[in-house]
Parts: C-alpha cells; sequence; structure tokens
C-alpha cells in the first residue's frame, strides 16, 4: 500500500491526496503491465512446448495480478470508510489498464491449455 506521510495538522494536504491517488494510479497501471507481460511470456512459453516455464511466468503473473488487486481493495476500503477518493482521468484509465490485464491473464491461462492438448497429440 502507498501512503503519505501526514502533515503537521494530522492530515493530508489536499495536494498530497491527489499525489496519493495519482501515485496508486501509476503504480496499477505499472502492475496491470507487469501482469499482462508475463502472461504473454507464458503463452509464448506453452507454444514452445517450454510448459514449466510457462507455469513460472504465470505465478509471477498472478503475483503482480494480487499486489494491485490489494491496491485497488485498499481504495475501496478508504472510500466505503467515508474517504473521498477523486475519480480523475488517470484512476480511470488505470483501471482499464488492470481490467485488460485481468482478461489477458484467464486468455493466456486458456491459450496454454490449448498448447499443451496439441502437444499430447
Amino acid at each position: 500500500m502507498i501512503k503519505l506521510k501526514n502533515n503537521y495538522l494530522g492530515g493530508f494536504t489536499m495536494a498530497e491526496e491527489i499525489l496519493d491517488i495519482e501515485m496508486i494510479a501509476m503504480t496499477l497501471i505499472g502492475q496491470a503491465g507487469e501482469t499482462k507481460s508475463l502472461a504473454y511470456q507464458a503463452m509464448n512459453a506453452a507454444k514452445a512446448g517450454k510448459f514449466d516455464e510457462a507455469e513460472e511466468f504465470m505465478k509471477q503473473s498472478t503475483e503482480e495480478m494480487l499486489k494491485a488487486h490489494e491496491l485497488q481493495t485498499d481504495l475501496i476500503v478508504r472510500e466505503a470508510g467515508g474517504e473521498k477518493i477523486d475519480v480523475g482521468l488517470i484512476m480511470v484509465h488505470s483501471q482499464d489498464h488492470l481490467m485488460t490485464a485481468i482478461l489477458f491473464k484467464e486468455l493466456a491461462k486458456e491459450f496454454i491449455e490449448v498448447y499443451k492438448r496439441l502437444e499430447q497429440k
């Protein structure tokens, strides 16, 4: 979780709150990109018949996705707790990246299964 230190009054300044949300959004974008990249590498490894390598890439992809999901959940919990979360274009963009990465990861998993079946024939 990304946290910024509180100001001397005990709360976040408006600029710190905006920066905090922007940092979270940019972190989500990076983690989503890594999730997708690792899933793509897994798919390519499976295509080459390297299924152990594909499994390792998928494991790493899942770890990255879980990190991103933890950040996303933290935002939801903060908002549910009464904190106003500014949902700007960067945050919307980060959510788009995350959902696309999750979908791609699921498709990669299916492709890996297809490659395994083709290998068996």
